[in-house]
């Protein structure tokens, strides 16, 4: 069964940091490069990071880099996203999934609220 499950989201204060994971059936995970997206209130969903299938190239949209970290854990079937000084148009709900369309079925998110 095909099968996306992100987690670690929470209230943050601006500066802060978070450790979001995603666990994925091995169906997905085992051939696909994968990416993490997110959705604020009124917008359309974007690609904030993704990773190759090996784990050594990488992307980053360019409102995150320098400050989020993509890794995947292939033998447990877990990707990672290492969020830092986080901003408060960092709020959003973070999604997995392949990297690229056709997607898979969306999971529920995990929501980042970025208060102080």
């Amino acid at each position: 069964q095909v099968q996306l499950v992100e987690s670690g989201g929470g209230l943050v204060q601006p500066g802060g940091s978070l450790r979001l994971s995603c666990a994925a059936s091995r169906s997905i995970f085992s051939a696909n490069a994968m990416g993490w997206f997110r959705q604020a209130p009124g917008k359309e969903r974007e690609l904030v990071a993704s990773i190759s299938v090996s784990g050594d190239s990488t992307y980053y949209a360019a409102s995150v880099k320098g400050r989020f970290t993509i890794s995947r854990d292939n033998a447990r079937n877990r990707m990672y996203l290492e969020m830092n000084s986080l901003k408060s148009e960092d709020a959003a709900v973070y999604f997995c999934n392949k990297d690229r369309a056709p997607w898979y079925y969306w999971g529920l998110g995990t929501l980042i609220t970025v208060s102080s």
